[in-house]
């Protein structure tokens, strides 16, 4: 058994742009600032560091509970934002989800804060097939969450993994280089904004274009070795 930890957003879902809209009302809502994140890229990072370059790019002080009440502003813009026509499941994830169960544990390794992942995958039915995981509310080096999502996994469910047992699935080389830090089997699929051909530039163990071939995700994760990569 492998220890099986996805990213949210580009790769179980799309939000259809639901956090950046809700960032980016928090920020005017509390600081009158317009577009607030309009020079800052998203991609793979979790939302805490984006919380703090955001600051940093318009020059706020990081005190006074200014992080939580930015959080508490985003979840709650966030809760709206998400019921969009644009928001959607990627191709292949419920099939696949429903291999898995029993056959692998599975968990989240996300940028996403706690309740905003509960947010984001809840609107699709997806958050109960996650009892356990690494949330970007816990550290801003999303290079550090990966013991983390071991230690909830073996809290939750009482099994133990390795980070060679672990299998990392996401769809930015941020996602590839947490996994490789730790010596975690990498998948890295296109589904994002990353082309193939630049997520191979990562050194990942497996780049494909989506997830809809169930049986073949299932044969690359079984074995942990590259397979028509």
């Amino acid at each position: 058994m492998k220890l099986v930890l996805f990213d949210i957003d580009g790769t179980l879902m799309d939000a259809g742009g639901a956090g950046g809209r809700s960032l980016t009302d928090a920020f005017y809502e509390l600081f009158s600032i317009k577009d607030a994140f309009s020079r800052i890229t998203f991609d793979g990072k979790t939302d805490l560091r984006i919380f703090k370059e955001g600051m940093n790019y318009h020059s706020l002080t990081n005190g006074g509970g200014i992080i939580d009440s930015i959080k508490t502003h985003y979840l709650q813009r966030l809760k709206v934002e998400i019921n969009n026509d644009k928001t959607h499941i990627k191709p292949g994830i419920t099939p696949l989800i429903e291999r898995l169960h029993g056959r692998h544990a599975i968990g989240l390794l996300t940028g996403n804060l706690r309740l905003g992942a509960e947010i984001k995958l809840s609107s699709l039915d997806l958050w109960r097939h996650f009892k356990a995981g690494a949330f970007g509310d816990l550290h801003e080096d999303r290079n550090l969450l990966l013991p983390v999502a071991v230690d909830d996994v073996h809290k939750q469910t009482g099994a133990r993994f390795q980070f060679s047992q672990c299998v990392i699935i996401g769809d930015t080389p941020r996602d590839v280089e947490c996994g490789k830090t730790h010596g975690a089997f990498t998948i890295a699929v296109a589904t994002g904004p990353y082309t193939s051909s630049q997520l191979r530039e990562t050194g990942a163990d497996a780049v494909l274009e989506d997830l809809s071939d169930t049986e073949a995700v299932i044969a690359l994760i079984d074995s942990g070795a590259i397979a028509g990569n």
